[in-house]
Formats: C-alpha cells, structure tokens, sequence
C-alpha cells in the first residue's frame, strides 16, 4: 500500500487530493500547520493527521520522525502555499516577499531536506510539488492565456522558483521521481471561489504524477492536459 504525505490538507487542493487518494488505496498523512482543522479534516476522510508548519525547520523535522517510526513514506505532496500580499505591486516590501517565498520556496527546500531520507527506503519514491503556470514564463506572455492578465510578482514568481527546484531535484535525485503539477486557475478558498475547474479538475495533475508509482518522467511540470511550458 502506497504512502503518501500531503501538506496543507486541511482544505481546498490538498483535501482533495487527500479525498481522491484514499478513495484510490492510499494510506495518506493529512499534514496542517492548524491541529483542530488538521484532525477534523483527517477524520472526515479517514486519514492520519500530522501536525506539520512548513515555514519551521523543527516542525519538519517532527514530522519526518513520526512517519518513519509509523513505517515511511512513498510519496511526498508538498501543496502547502499562500498568494501573498496583494494590490499595487509597486508597494510590496522585501517583508511581503520573505513572506510568500518562506512559504512556497523555502518550504520546498525544507521538506526534500527532511524527507528525502525516508523516500529512500520506498521502492516508488516520489515528490510532486504544486506549482503554478502562472510561474511559466510561456503562459505570463501569452495574451490568450488567463496567467498573462494578473500582475501578483511575488505569487508568480515563487511558483517560477518552485518549478525550478523541482527540475534541479529531479537532476539530483535520479532514483526518484520529482515533478511538479498546474493546477490550472481552480476554484478554492484560495482564489475566493474563482476559477475555470472545479476543485476535482484541479487536482487530476496532482494525483495523476502521485500515482505512477515510481514510474515515468523525472523534472517536468504538468497540468490536467499534459506537460505545461516553462
């Protein structure tokens, strides 16, 4: 049976993933940075809670330890992200970025860190980090496509770097495999409702690169519809 970890599955895309990934056999951790929520969401699903703050080394490290002793992991999600200050762009402050890019970049960082040890002892070692074509710089320039309309710098760009650090993981982790997902504009909390797809579409790119079961390309980035441009 298949291990997976999801961050920030209290909600939204990672709840949906959670949801489509158990109905699908999957034993899965329902990390969140909020206990109450985090349980509260792991048991309506019927999955296992991990208090987990992606932005604190110590926090990862804890949970890192907690589902080695419980058996390890296969599959490792990191979903946690935030969109940011928003508004004028011309008044974000370094602050604002340190912000986002602990949240989305750094975390990344921290979780393949800590991770990676545990991955190592799967037969189907997996990370899938959920980006963004908003961080493609194909889509940003395109006109016809929706990514070009909106002007978040620090959002967009964070979602560049992650896609970046997936391609250099997958270079240096080739006993893995490391991709990255578009959840295209989809409508969650996290938008306000916004968005073309439904919370389901979104995550078919998630859940499509957390089941192939170690099989497959390393270092892309895809979306519902096949490989996305950088």
């Amino acid at each position: 049976m298949t291990t997976t970890l999801i961050t920030g599955a209290n909600k939204g895309l990672g709840y949906e993933t959670a949801r489509r990934l158990i109905e699908a056999g999957h034993t899965v951790w329902m990390a969140a940075r909020d206990e109450q929520r985090g349980r509260t969401a792991a048991d309506e699903l019927g999955g296992s809670f991990v208090q987990l703050d992606v932005t604190d080394d110590q926090s990862v490290a804890d949970a890192a330890e907690t589902i080695a002793n419980a058996g390890g992991l296969d599959v490792l999600i990191n979903n946690a992200g935030i969109h940011g200050a928003l508004g004028d762009p011309i008044q974000l402050t370094a602050a604002d970025a340190l912000d986002v890019y602990n949240t989305n970049v750094a975390s990344v960082v921290r979780m393949t860190h800590a991770f990676v040890p545990v991955l190592r002892d799967s037969s189907i070692p997996t990370i899938v980090n959920v980006s963004s074509g908003m961080g493609s710089f194909t889509f940003v320039l395109d006109p016809e496509r929706v990514e070009s309309s909106l002007i978040m710098p620090l959002y967009q760009s964070s979602k560049s770097a992650v896609t970046m650090l997936t391609v250099q993981y997958a270079k240096a982790l080739p006993d893995m495999r490391v991709n990255a997902a578009d959840p295209g504009y989809t409508k969650t909390d996290f938008n306000e409702g916004h968005g073309h797809f439904t919370v389901q579409e979104g995550t078919d790119a998630i859940v499509e690169l957390a089941t192939r079961e170690g099989s497959g390309p390393t270092g892309t980035i895809i979306d519902r519809a096949g490989v996305v441009p950088f």
